[in-house]
């Protein structure tokens, strides 16, 4: 009987293994019309875009084509018992995610669906020994620690990256200042930042670049990267930039004075993180060595007076 159960599960692996590759061969038909001439229709059509992103579902084409329609309604049930999508779309942005959100929701039912399987499997051990109340709570616990521990660590690497971007914002800035000096205009300027620079913030000012070869103005390129970004600095020097162009005033100058204030803030925030840390360095301190400091005092002398020397 366990030879059989064995040889059903290996054959449904071959099975779905085999139908997998067969869905990744491309076909050799030709296109349909509608996908000839979708990449063309993209500004004007939401339905150009939808067949364009059309992608056979990894990594197993054939799972994800079975289960594409239930994990989309598992994502959007999660979404709005989550409260909706808005702050996971600022942090796919301020993260540098290519993912949607729909494809973020998805892999997050899958982190909890692994969650629930893995509980599962502890809940199995545990009822053996005994523990029928905690093998109950197990799969459940660790499925909502999965879908949280997933979102926090979308909601970390964003607020890592601003923060890695606001570092940057006062170095960019000089360097824009400096080409704008030279006599390069602003979208040159920004395409050799973005360019020689290697950071995080290049990577936002290559976006921007982008939208202004689609035939976007600069100041709006510029204002769509900041609002993605979300950072304060950056906020700050674009809504300045913006201001000296509409204006005429000149850009370099404005970038000098926005950089040198970027790099006060930065001080100041450096001084405010280090007297945290001071404040918790104290913590081990207080609790642990001064309390062992008078135990060693005071032990030795309460053993004598115990013993009745």
């Amino acid at each position: 009987m366990n030879a059989l159960g064995l040889a059903l599960v290996l054959g449904c692996l071959l099975g779905t293994g085999l139908w997998s590759l067969t869905a990744a061969v491309p076909r050799l038909g030709a296109r349909r019309l509608s996908e000839r001439i979708a990449p063309y229709l993209l500004d004007v059509s939401d339905e150009a875009r939808q067949i364009t992103e059309r992608r056979v579902a990894d990594p197993l084409p054939v799972l994800g084509r079975l289960f594409g329609p239930v994990l989309g309604r598992a994502a959007r049930m999660l979404s709005a018992a989550l409260g909706g999508n808005v702050s996971v779309e600022k942090w796919l942005g301020q993260s540098g995610s290519a993912l949607t959100v729909q494809q973020f929701r998805t892999r997050q039912v899958l982190a909890g669906v692994a969650g629930l399987v893995g509980g599962a499997g502890l809940g199995v051990a545990l009822v053996q020994n005994g523990r029928a109340l905690i093998a109950l709570l197990m799969p459940l616990a660790l499925a909502v620690a999965a879908i949280v521990g997933y979102d926090l660590l979308l909601r970390r690497r964003a607020s890592s990256r601003v923060a890695q971007i606001s570092e940057e914002v006062p170095t960019v800035l000089e360097f824009l200042s400096l080409s704008l000096s030279a006599g390069e205009g602003i979208v040159d300027a920004l395409r050799r930042v973005a360019d020689i620079g290697s950071g995080e913030l290049s990577v936002e000012l290559r976006r921007a670049l982008v939208d202004t070869a689609a035939g976007s103005p600069v100041a709006i390129a510029l204002t769509r990267c900041a609002a993605r970004v979300d950072s304060p600095p950056l906020t700050r020097a674009v809504e300045q930039m913006c201001a000296a162009m509409e204006h005429g005033s000149p850009i370099s100058l404005v970038l000098r004075a926005q950089a040198q204030d970027a790099r006060e803030e930065f001080k100041r925030t450096l001084l405010e993180a280090a007297g945290r840390k001071e404040v918790a360095m104290l913590v081990p301190l207080v609790l642990l060595i001064l309390p062992l400091s008078i135990a060693f005092a005071l032990l030795p002398g309460i053993f004598v007076l115990r013993a009745g020397f």
